[in-house]
Protein backbone atom coordinates (compact mmCIF):
# COMPACT_ATOMS: atom_id res chain seq x y z
CA UNK A 1 0.00 0.00 0.00
CA UNK A 2 1.34 3.24 -1.19
CA UNK A 3 0.92 5.09 2.09
CA UNK A 4 3.15 2.95 4.17
CA UNK A 5 6.19 5.17 4.01
CA UNK A 6 4.05 8.39 5.10
CA UNK A 7 3.32 6.49 8.32
CA UNK A 8 6.68 5.43 8.99
CA UNK A 9 7.82 8.86 9.71
CA UNK A 10 4.63 9.20 12.53
CA UNK A 11 6.73 5.98 13.92
CA UNK A 12 9.12 8.95 15.23
CA UNK A 13 6.37 10.44 17.25
CA UNK A 14 5.77 7.74 19.26
CA UNK A 15 9.01 7.27 21.02
CA UNK A 16 8.04 10.84 22.49
CA UNK A 17 6.86 10.52 25.80
CA UNK A 18 2.93 12.00 25.83
CA UNK A 19 3.28 15.66 26.49
CA UNK A 20 0.68 16.65 29.43
CA UNK A 21 -2.52 16.43 26.69
CA UNK A 22 -3.87 13.48 27.95
CA UNK A 23 -4.31 14.91 31.51
CA UNK A 24 -7.78 16.19 30.72
CA UNK A 25 -9.13 12.76 28.67
CA UNK A 26 -11.17 10.72 31.54
CA UNK A 27 -9.58 7.09 32.76
CA UNK A 28 -11.23 3.84 32.84
CA UNK A 29 -14.05 4.84 30.41
CA UNK A 30 -14.60 5.08 26.82
CA UNK A 31 -14.42 8.45 25.19
CA UNK A 32 -17.04 8.72 22.36
CA UNK A 33 -14.56 11.42 20.01
CA UNK A 34 -11.04 12.73 20.75
CA UNK A 35 -10.79 15.38 18.08
CA UNK A 36 -7.48 15.42 16.31
CA UNK A 37 -5.76 17.98 17.53
CA UNK A 38 -3.76 18.81 13.83
CA UNK A 39 -6.79 17.83 11.84
CA UNK A 40 -10.65 18.34 13.94
CA UNK A 41 -12.52 16.01 10.80
CA UNK A 42 -10.61 13.53 12.03
CA UNK A 43 -11.99 11.51 15.30
CA UNK A 44 -11.50 8.57 17.71
CA UNK A 45 -13.06 6.63 20.15
CA UNK A 46 -10.36 6.47 23.09
CA UNK A 47 -9.94 4.17 26.24
CA UNK A 48 -7.65 4.89 28.64
CA UNK A 49 -6.74 1.97 31.38
CA UNK A 50 -7.75 3.73 34.77
CA UNK A 51 -3.83 3.65 35.98
CA UNK A 52 -2.69 5.67 32.99
CA UNK A 53 0.16 7.84 33.64
CA UNK A 54 3.08 9.44 31.14
CA UNK A 55 5.45 8.35 33.78
CA UNK A 56 5.54 4.91 31.95
CA UNK A 57 5.23 4.03 28.40
CA UNK A 58 2.37 1.91 27.31
CA UNK A 59 1.21 -0.18 24.69
CA UNK A 60 -1.18 0.67 22.00
CA UNK A 61 -4.20 -0.62 20.17
CA UNK A 62 -5.48 1.02 17.14
CA UNK A 63 -8.62 -0.06 15.94
CA UNK A 64 -10.39 0.03 12.95
CA UNK A 65 -13.93 -0.91 11.87
CA UNK A 66 -15.90 -1.11 8.58
CA UNK A 67 -18.74 1.42 9.29
CA UNK A 68 -16.71 3.96 11.29
CA UNK A 69 -18.00 2.88 14.64
CA UNK A 70 -14.83 3.46 16.58
CA UNK A 71 -16.82 3.08 20.37
CA UNK A 72 -17.96 -0.34 19.14
CA UNK A 73 -14.60 -1.75 18.59
CA UNK A 74 -12.80 -0.40 22.04
CA UNK A 75 -15.80 -1.32 23.88
CA UNK A 76 -14.54 -4.94 22.64
CA UNK A 77 -11.06 -4.50 24.00
CA UNK A 78 -11.93 -1.87 27.02
CA UNK A 79 -11.87 -5.09 29.67
CA UNK A 80 -8.36 -6.40 28.52
CA UNK A 81 -7.13 -3.20 27.87
CA UNK A 82 -7.88 -2.60 31.42
CA UNK A 83 -5.87 -5.68 32.63
CA UNK A 84 -3.16 -5.42 30.74
CA UNK A 85 -2.31 -1.58 30.33
CA UNK A 86 -3.35 -0.90 26.86
CA UNK A 87 -4.22 2.21 25.22
CA UNK A 88 -6.97 1.82 22.69
CA UNK A 89 -7.97 4.25 19.84
CA UNK A 90 -10.61 2.98 17.73
CA UNK A 91 -11.04 5.99 14.10
CA UNK A 92 -14.22 7.27 13.64
CA UNK A 93 -13.84 7.98 9.89
CA UNK A 94 -12.07 4.98 8.63
CA UNK A 95 -14.51 2.45 6.85
CA UNK A 96 -14.99 0.58 4.14
CA UNK A 97 -15.00 2.58 0.75
CA UNK A 98 -12.07 4.40 -0.50
CA UNK A 99 -8.53 3.33 0.61
CA UNK A 100 -7.72 7.41 0.78
CA UNK A 101 -10.14 7.46 3.63
CA UNK A 102 -8.74 5.06 5.78
CA UNK A 103 -5.30 5.94 5.19
CA UNK A 104 -5.85 9.51 5.84
CA UNK A 105 -7.91 8.80 9.15
CA UNK A 106 -4.35 6.29 10.03
CA UNK A 107 -2.19 8.82 9.33
CA UNK A 108 -4.25 11.32 11.61
CA UNK A 109 -4.92 9.34 14.57
CA UNK A 110 -0.89 8.22 14.34
CA UNK A 111 0.31 11.65 14.45
CA UNK A 112 -2.46 12.58 17.53
CA UNK A 113 -2.05 9.44 19.75
CA UNK A 114 1.92 10.34 19.58
CA UNK A 115 1.60 13.76 20.56
CA UNK A 116 -0.67 12.94 22.97
CA UNK A 117 0.65 9.82 25.17
CA UNK A 118 3.11 8.28 26.27
CA UNK A 119 3.39 4.87 23.86
CA UNK A 120 6.02 1.77 23.74
CA UNK A 121 6.68 2.23 20.58
CA UNK A 122 7.80 -1.59 20.08
CA UNK A 123 4.31 -2.44 21.75
CA UNK A 124 2.14 -0.71 18.57
CA UNK A 125 -0.87 -3.05 18.03
CA UNK A 126 -3.69 -3.05 15.00
CA UNK A 127 -6.84 -4.48 14.95
CA UNK A 128 -9.79 -4.27 12.88
CA UNK A 129 -13.26 -5.99 12.04
CA UNK A 130 -14.13 -6.90 8.28
CA UNK A 131 -12.67 -4.27 5.79
CA UNK A 132 -11.46 -2.87 9.13
CA UNK A 133 -9.01 -5.88 9.15
CA UNK A 134 -7.81 -5.21 5.87
CA UNK A 135 -6.84 -1.86 6.51
CA UNK A 136 -5.02 -2.70 10.27
CA UNK A 137 -3.49 -5.75 7.51
CA UNK A 138 -2.28 -3.34 5.03
CA UNK A 139 -0.55 -0.96 7.12
CA UNK A 140 1.20 -3.67 9.37
CA UNK A 141 2.69 -5.30 5.70
CA UNK A 142 3.92 -1.69 5.01
CA UNK A 143 6.69 -2.30 7.93
CA UNK A 144 5.62 0.04 10.01
CA UNK A 145 7.13 -1.71 12.94
CA UNK A 146 3.70 -3.36 14.36
CA UNK A 147 4.11 -5.77 17.04
CA UNK A 148 0.87 -8.02 16.48
CA UNK A 149 -2.34 -7.23 14.26
CA UNK A 150 -6.10 -8.88 15.66
CA UNK A 151 -7.68 -9.47 12.30
CA UNK A 152 -11.35 -10.28 12.45
CA UNK A 153 -13.52 -11.29 10.21
CA UNK A 154 -11.34 -10.81 7.46
CA UNK A 155 -7.56 -10.97 5.76
CA UNK A 156 -5.07 -9.57 3.96
CA UNK A 157 -6.03 -6.41 1.51
CA UNK A 158 -5.31 -8.64 -1.51
CA UNK A 159 -6.71 -11.91 0.25
CA UNK A 160 -3.86 -13.70 -0.89
CA UNK A 161 -2.31 -15.94 1.80
CA UNK A 162 1.47 -15.60 2.63
CA UNK A 163 3.59 -18.15 4.21
CA UNK A 164 5.22 -15.03 6.95
CA UNK A 165 4.52 -11.62 8.04
CA UNK A 166 6.92 -9.65 10.24
CA UNK A 167 4.41 -9.12 13.05
CA UNK A 168 2.38 -11.54 15.24
CA UNK A 169 -1.35 -12.39 14.30
CA UNK A 170 -4.13 -13.57 16.13
CA UNK A 171 -7.24 -14.17 13.50
CA UNK A 172 -10.60 -14.28 14.45
CA UNK A 173 -13.66 -16.22 12.26
CA UNK A 174 -17.59 -17.24 13.51
CA UNK A 175 -18.55 -20.53 11.92
CA UNK A 176 -21.32 -18.65 9.74
CA UNK A 177 -18.80 -15.97 8.81
CA UNK A 178 -18.67 -15.64 5.01
CA UNK A 179 -14.86 -14.96 5.55
CA UNK A 180 -14.39 -18.25 7.02
CA UNK A 181 -12.74 -20.15 4.79
CA UNK A 182 -10.47 -17.09 4.06
CA UNK A 183 -9.22 -16.86 7.46
CA UNK A 184 -9.27 -20.89 7.70
CA UNK A 185 -6.80 -20.91 4.83
CA UNK A 186 -4.38 -18.04 5.85
CA UNK A 187 -4.03 -20.01 9.52
CA UNK A 188 -3.02 -23.08 6.56
CA UNK A 189 -1.06 -20.98 4.73
CA UNK A 190 1.11 -18.63 8.15
CA UNK A 191 4.22 -19.75 9.53
CA UNK A 192 5.18 -17.21 11.47
CA UNK A 193 3.62 -16.69 14.81
CA UNK A 194 -0.38 -16.43 14.74
CA UNK A 195 -3.64 -17.76 16.12
CA UNK A 196 -6.62 -18.40 14.72
CA UNK A 197 -9.91 -18.78 17.25
CA UNK A 198 -13.17 -20.12 15.56
CA UNK A 199 -16.49 -19.10 17.48
CA UNK A 200 -20.05 -19.86 17.27
CA UNK A 201 -21.37 -16.94 15.23
CA UNK A 202 -21.27 -15.09 11.15
CA UNK A 203 -19.19 -11.88 10.30
CA UNK A 204 -18.98 -10.41 13.36
CA UNK A 205 -16.54 -8.83 16.09
CA UNK A 206 -15.78 -11.86 18.38
CA UNK A 207 -17.38 -13.08 21.56
CA UNK A 208 -15.35 -10.75 24.63
CA UNK A 209 -13.65 -13.73 25.99
CA UNK A 210 -11.80 -14.27 23.02
CA UNK A 211 -11.38 -10.65 22.77
CA UNK A 212 -9.17 -11.27 25.74
CA UNK A 213 -7.64 -13.57 24.44
CA UNK A 214 -6.34 -12.10 21.64
CA UNK A 215 -4.66 -9.66 24.06
CA UNK A 216 -3.78 -12.45 26.41
CA UNK A 217 -2.04 -13.94 23.13
CA UNK A 218 -0.13 -10.97 22.39
CA UNK A 219 1.29 -10.08 25.85
CA UNK A 220 2.84 -14.15 25.49
CA UNK A 221 4.13 -13.15 22.35
CA UNK A 222 5.93 -9.82 23.88
CA UNK A 223 7.15 -12.17 26.63
CA UNK A 224 8.96 -14.69 23.65
CA UNK A 225 9.82 -11.36 21.62
CA UNK A 226 11.68 -9.89 24.93
CA UNK A 227 9.12 -7.08 24.10
CA UNK A 228 7.75 -7.49 27.73
CA UNK A 229 9.76 -8.66 30.81
CA UNK A 230 9.58 -12.04 31.53
CA UNK A 231 6.01 -12.96 33.80
CA UNK A 232 6.24 -16.59 35.31
CA UNK A 233 2.72 -15.90 36.95
CA UNK A 234 1.06 -14.87 33.09
CA UNK A 235 3.07 -17.57 31.85
CA UNK A 236 1.59 -20.80 34.03
CA UNK A 237 -1.80 -18.74 34.21
CA UNK A 238 -2.15 -18.89 30.19
CA UNK A 239 -0.62 -22.01 30.28
CA UNK A 240 -3.03 -23.70 32.53
CA UNK A 241 -6.23 -21.61 30.58
CA UNK A 242 -5.23 -23.30 27.28
CA UNK A 243 -4.81 -27.04 29.10
CA UNK A 244 -8.37 -26.80 30.56
CA UNK A 245 -9.57 -25.67 26.74
CA UNK A 246 -7.87 -29.27 25.47
CA UNK A 247 -9.16 -30.98 28.44
CA UNK A 248 -12.87 -30.30 27.39
CA UNK A 249 -12.45 -30.32 23.07
CA UNK A 250 -15.05 -33.11 22.29
CA UNK A 251 -13.76 -33.28 18.39
CA UNK A 252 -10.55 -34.82 18.02
CA UNK A 253 -9.65 -32.75 14.98
CA UNK A 254 -10.60 -29.40 17.47
CA UNK A 255 -8.11 -31.35 19.85
CA UNK A 256 -5.13 -31.83 17.40
CA UNK A 257 -5.53 -27.90 16.28
CA UNK A 258 -5.50 -27.02 20.09
CA UNK A 259 -2.58 -28.91 21.09
CA UNK A 260 -0.79 -27.37 18.03
CA UNK A 261 -1.11 -23.92 19.17
CA UNK A 262 -0.62 -24.52 22.22
CA UNK A 263 2.82 -26.19 21.35
CA UNK A 264 3.73 -23.43 19.14
CA UNK A 265 2.82 -20.76 21.59
CA UNK A 266 4.29 -22.09 25.25
CA UNK A 267 7.47 -23.99 23.19
CA UNK A 268 10.57 -22.39 25.12
CA UNK A 269 8.86 -20.91 27.90
CA UNK A 270 7.42 -23.98 29.85
CA UNK A 271 7.73 -27.90 29.31
CA UNK A 272 5.45 -29.04 26.35
CA UNK A 273 6.64 -32.61 25.72
CA UNK A 274 3.45 -34.30 27.13
CA UNK A 275 1.24 -32.20 24.73
CA UNK A 276 3.46 -32.61 22.19
CA UNK A 277 3.53 -36.45 22.57
CA UNK A 278 -0.62 -36.39 22.70
CA UNK A 279 -0.84 -34.52 19.42
CA UNK A 280 1.62 -36.81 17.86
CA UNK A 281 -0.39 -39.67 19.18
CA UNK A 282 -3.54 -38.48 17.97
CA UNK A 283 -2.70 -37.44 14.57
CA UNK A 284 -1.38 -40.84 13.56
CA UNK A 285 -4.34 -42.28 14.26
CA UNK A 286 -6.67 -43.54 11.40
CA UNK A 287 -9.65 -42.24 12.04
CA UNK A 288 -7.80 -38.34 13.52
CA UNK A 289 -5.87 -38.55 9.69
CA UNK A 290 -9.14 -39.02 8.18
CA UNK A 291 -11.41 -36.57 10.27
CA UNK A 292 -8.35 -33.66 9.59
CA UNK A 293 -8.28 -34.53 5.60
CA UNK A 294 -12.01 -34.46 5.95
CA UNK A 295 -12.04 -30.82 7.34
CA UNK A 296 -9.22 -29.41 4.40
CA UNK A 297 -11.10 -31.19 1.91
CA UNK A 298 -14.69 -29.11 3.08
CA UNK A 299 -12.68 -26.28 3.08
CA UNK A 300 -11.09 -26.44 0.06
CA UNK A 301 -14.74 -27.75 -1.82
CA UNK A 302 -16.16 -24.66 0.06
CA UNK A 303 -13.65 -21.77 -1.53
CA UNK A 304 -14.33 -24.10 -4.80
CA UNK A 305 -18.39 -23.76 -4.79
CA UNK A 306 -18.03 -20.06 -4.24
CA UNK A 307 -15.48 -19.68 -7.21
CA UNK A 308 -17.75 -22.08 -9.41
CA UNK A 309 -20.50 -19.44 -8.45
CA UNK A 310 -18.64 -16.09 -9.71
CA UNK A 311 -17.44 -18.12 -12.61
CA UNK A 312 -21.38 -18.48 -13.85
CA UNK A 313 -22.07 -14.88 -12.85
CA UNK A 314 -19.69 -13.92 -15.47
CA UNK A 315 -21.10 -15.94 -17.93
CA UNK A 316 -24.18 -14.02 -17.50
CA UNK A 317 -22.79 -10.89 -19.61
CA UNK A 318 -22.54 -13.21 -22.88
CA UNK A 319 -25.83 -13.53 -24.44
CA UNK A 320 -25.24 -17.09 -25.55
CA UNK A 321 -24.58 -18.49 -22.13
CA UNK A 322 -26.81 -16.49 -20.30
CA UNK A 323 -29.66 -18.43 -20.02
CA UNK A 324 -27.87 -21.96 -18.99
CA UNK A 325 -25.90 -19.39 -16.19
CA UNK A 326 -28.63 -18.36 -14.80
CA UNK A 327 -30.90 -21.29 -14.59
CA UNK A 328 -27.44 -23.32 -13.14
CA UNK A 329 -27.17 -20.30 -10.44
CA UNK A 330 -30.94 -20.78 -9.63
CA UNK A 331 -30.22 -24.47 -9.31
CA UNK A 332 -27.62 -23.77 -7.39
CA UNK A 333 -28.82 -20.79 -4.83
CA UNK A 334 -31.87 -22.89 -4.32
CA UNK A 335 -30.06 -25.96 -3.20
CA UNK A 336 -27.59 -23.78 -0.32
CA UNK A 337 -30.70 -21.81 0.34
CA UNK A 338 -32.73 -25.27 1.54
CA UNK A 339 -29.08 -26.24 3.47
CA UNK A 340 -29.14 -23.15 5.25
CA UNK A 341 -32.80 -23.09 5.69
CA UNK A 342 -32.13 -26.38 8.08
CA UNK A 343 -33.73 -26.47 11.39
CA UNK A 344 -30.69 -28.73 12.79
CA UNK A 345 -27.42 -27.20 13.15
CA UNK A 346 -24.55 -28.99 11.41
CA UNK A 347 -21.70 -28.60 9.10
CA UNK A 348 -23.42 -28.57 6.17
CA UNK A 349 -26.01 -26.06 7.23
CA UNK A 350 -23.31 -23.81 8.17
CA UNK A 351 -21.63 -24.35 4.87
CA UNK A 352 -24.65 -23.03 3.07
CA UNK A 353 -24.80 -19.85 4.95
CA UNK A 354 -20.91 -19.32 4.44
CA UNK A 355 -21.44 -19.57 0.71
CA UNK A 356 -25.04 -17.44 0.24
CA UNK A 357 -23.78 -14.78 2.09
CA UNK A 358 -20.45 -15.19 0.86
CA UNK A 359 -22.11 -14.65 -3.05
CA UNK A 360 -24.73 -12.33 -1.69
CA UNK A 361 -22.00 -9.93 -0.27
CA UNK A 362 -21.02 -7.56 -3.18
CA UNK A 363 -23.15 -8.87 -5.90
CA UNK A 364 -24.35 -5.85 -7.05
CA UNK A 365 -21.38 -4.84 -7.85
CA UNK A 366 -20.25 -7.69 -9.72
CA UNK A 367 -23.07 -8.29 -11.48
CA UNK A 368 -25.89 -5.90 -13.00
CA UNK A 369 -28.51 -8.97 -13.84
CA UNK A 370 -31.67 -8.25 -12.35
CA UNK A 371 -33.52 -11.82 -12.48
CA UNK A 372 -30.49 -13.11 -10.62
CA UNK A 373 -30.13 -10.55 -8.36
CA UNK A 374 -33.88 -10.54 -7.67
CA UNK A 375 -32.89 -14.45 -6.39
CA UNK A 376 -30.31 -13.65 -4.27
CA UNK A 377 -32.10 -11.19 -2.29
CA UNK A 378 -35.02 -13.51 -1.66
CA UNK A 379 -32.47 -16.17 -0.47
CA UNK A 380 -29.83 -14.26 0.91
CA UNK A 381 -31.64 -13.66 5.17
CA UNK A 382 -32.02 -16.82 5.09
CA UNK A 383 -30.48 -18.09 8.99
CA UNK A 384 -29.79 -14.57 10.07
Amino acid sequence: MNHASRLLVVAALLTIPGLGAAQTLPRGIVVDAVKCEADPAQSYALYLPSAYSADRKWSLLIAFHPAARGRLIVEKYAAAAERYGYVVAGSNVSRNGPWSVSTAAADAMWRDIGRRFAIDPQRVYLTGMSGGARVALGIALGGNNIAGVIASSAGYPDSQPRATVPFALFATAGTEDFNYTEMRQLDRKLTSPHHLSIFAGGHTLPPDEVAVDAIEWMELQAIKSGHRAPDDRLVDLLLEKRRRAVAVSTSTAETVHLLEALISDFNGLRDVSAEARRERDLSNQRDVKKALARERADEDAEAGIVQEVYTLERDLANDERHAAALMALRDRVSRLAKRAGAADDSAERRQSRRVLRAIAMGASARVQDRAYLSLLAEYAQIGR
